[in-house]
């Protein structure tokens, strides 16, 4: 595992999935309506089940949760409310929209804190009554290297929680302006950016103003990153929503399959250098503007035991070889 690359993870498997009508406003990736079909609900929980097993097969340990409730429609992303860190710390984020907050789950935290190395869980989910969010992961890309926090300016990424994180867990925040052509702005900066060990995806065209667009890139290329343009058709391909994982053979870059077929072979060369690009369909999910690296939560904490295998998909505390769970 290298500090931007973990190698297990969190996931969350949706049984009543459907698009959340609460974030259609801000969220313009978002792209059909609320239907609340069976048919919907069916292909989110085989597609989630899709990636658990690509990445089990690439060597990745898997945490996979179930959620069998049927008010938390965008609870197949438990990146916004959680999130992990080295040396033993984890946040717990106020998230903006009111059934999005029903997606924070004390059982995902017992599996934390038993399978894993848990020093303290700081909760900023309180400063939801005052207005103020930070929707985790996807609000803020971490460059966990340089310690650095990205965040494109919106109500997901509020300056006064983002600054408690920041001060909390080490990071400085570079916040800057992006939008897309129409000048609406993004709402989650994960959507827009990945940054990996060797190399960052990156909407660079649509972080504004020009001058401050100039700073961040040559922040991002920091340690001798490359930066990979990735342009707006790319971005709404969700090229940018992808993760370094650690496999049992090294790197992987999971991505979804729309966003790898709308990368260029030159932007592919520069992946596959030091990473093994690991894709699933997630087109069900994505309707609801978030892809695979939306889906993730990564788990950058030691584990407790000694000779626990990387790899398989786990239920939480178990002791026995890994197999599916569910977690309710």
């Amino acid at each position: 595992m290298t500090a931007q690359a973990p190698s297990a993870v969190v996931l969350v498997r949706p049984h009543h999935f459907d698009v959340n009508p609460v974030t259609a406003a801000d969220n313009v990736f978002q792209t059909a309506e609320p239907n609340h079909s069976a048919a919907r609900a069916t292909s989110a929980y085989r597609e989630t089940t899709a990636l658990a097993e690509a990445l089990q097969a690439a060597g990745v340990r898997v945490h996979l949760f179930e959620d069998e409730r049927t008010d938390r429609p965008d609870s197949v992303f438990p990146n916004n409310w959680i999130s992990t860190h080295i040396g033993g710390h984890v946040a717990v984020y106020p998230m903006f929209a009111p059934n999005r907050r029903l997606e924070r789950r004390q059982d995902i935290l017992d599996l934390l804190k038993a399978e894993y190395r848990v020093q303290d869980i700081i909760d900023y989910s309180g400063l939801e009554v005052d207005g103020l969010y930070l929707e985790g992961t996807g609000a803020m890309v971490l460059d966990n290297d340089e310690r650095v926090a990205y965040v494109a300016r919106s109500n997901r990424a509020d300056p006064i929680a983002l600054e408690r994180f920041c001060t909390n867990f080490g990071y400085e925040p570079m916040v800057f302006d992006a939008a897309d052509p129409s000048g609406t702005p993004i709402y989650h900066t994960n959507v827009l950016m990945c940054i990996a060990t060797d190399f960052v995806l990156a909407g660079v065209s649509m972080m504004q103003p020009d001058a401050r667009r100039a700073e961040i890139v040559e922040r991002l290329s920091a340690g001798g990153r490359e930066v990979v343009d990735l342009d707006f058709d790319q971005i709404c391909d969700f090229a940018g929503n992808a993760m370094e994982l650690s496999g049992t053979n090294g790197r992987i870059l999971a991505m979804s399959r729309r966003g790898a077929d709308s990368l260029r072979p030159d932007q592919r060369a520069v992946i596959e250098r030091s990473c093994r690009i690991v894709t699933v369909d997630v087109p069900t999910i994505e309707l609801s503007g978030g892809s695979v690296r939306c889906m993730i939560a990564g788990i950058h904490l030691t584990p407790r035991r000694t000779g626990v295998s990387p790899a398989g998909i786990s239920p939480a505390g178990a002791d026995a070889a890994p197999t599916l769970f569910a977690s309710h």
